[in-house]
């Protein structure tokens, strides 16, 4: 059996423990995103991760200590740009794009050392025992808020307005939100790099959407994808010594167009019997 070559490894029992957190977190937290039409802010966020890490490289700096308060001050920036009335897909692509040439330009400086390319295009069999405990401790509290505050993003996502005249502090949730996002990117790079991170956010929402309706069941089946996504594209890898990021976002891709298929045969059952 494959699993159980896999789990002989230290290092592979280790990515896998932290691909399971990382999926499951980003899952849930792309719900939301896509429900609200923020999944820009996944997308714009993996753009100034990687200028992050471009500086980063060019100082010599530990990538980590820089991308992480850069990208969480980032989050807060692309909320407040989405929130705004027409311009703000516009501004946050300005952002992303500038982000994305900083990053081009400091690499093509400071060159691409085997850090930085764990970075950019994920490597998650080189996690380290203090990469895996950094994802445990954000995936905790990404799972704590989501779960105390479950029905608060409910109410936030679906309809601000209600929420705000039953004295719910929205803005105090979205900000959550965006800080929870930017850790999971952060912490997430390690796992599919920056140039991939945003499919785990988009991916399992929208294959869910395809075959569910309510909040509730998306979620669960939101992150019941994820986790079985990176399961399929993680023992491909292995079996087919392919890139491991590259492997999970096929994965997640593959379920998307079954799903799709599977929505629209149940629809259309549901037509003919109605």
């Amino acid at each position: 059996m494959i699993i159980t070559e896999i789990l002989s490894y230290p290092f592979l029992s280790r990515a896998l423990f932290v691909g399971f957190l990382i999926s499951i977190s980003s899952s849930l937290l792309g719900v939301s995103l896509v429900l609200r039409r923020y999944s820009m802010i996944g997308d714009g966020l993996s753009h100034v991760g990687f200028g992050a890490l471009g500086i980063a490289s060019l100082l010599s700096l530990s990538p980590l200590y820089v991308t992480l308060p850069v990208v969480v001050v980032s989050a807060f920036l692309l909320l407040r740009l989405s929130q705004r009335k027409g311009g703000g897909d516009s501004a946050i692509a300005l952002l992303s794009s500038s982000a994305l040439a900083i990053g081009v330009a400091a690499v093509s400086i400071g060159g691409v050392n085997t850090d930085l390319n764990a970075f950019l295009f994920g490597s998650i069999l080189s996690v380290s025992r203090s990469d895996a405990l950094i994802s445990l401790a954000v995936s905790l509290v990404t799972l704590s808020a989501y779960l105390v505050f479950y029905h608060q993003i409910y109410a936030t996502t679906f309809d601000p307005a209600f929420a705000k005249a039953t004295g719910l502090r929205c803005e105090r949730y979205n900000n959550l939100l965006a800080l929870l996002t930017a850790l999971v990117i952060v912490v997430g790079m390690r796992m599919l790099g920056s140039m991939l991170i945003s499919s785990l956010l988009i991916f399992p929402s929208l294959s869910a959407m395809k075959v569910a309706r309510t909040y509730f069941r998306v979620s669960v089946i939101a992150a019941a994808e994820s986790v079985a996504a990176f399961l399929a594209g993680f023992i491909a890898s292995y079996a087919l010594s392919l890139p491991t990021g590259a492997s999970i976002v096929i994965a997640h891709m593959l379920i998307f167009i079954i799903l799709s298929a599977s929505g629209l045969i149940i629809r259309r059952i549901h037509s003919v019997i109605s």
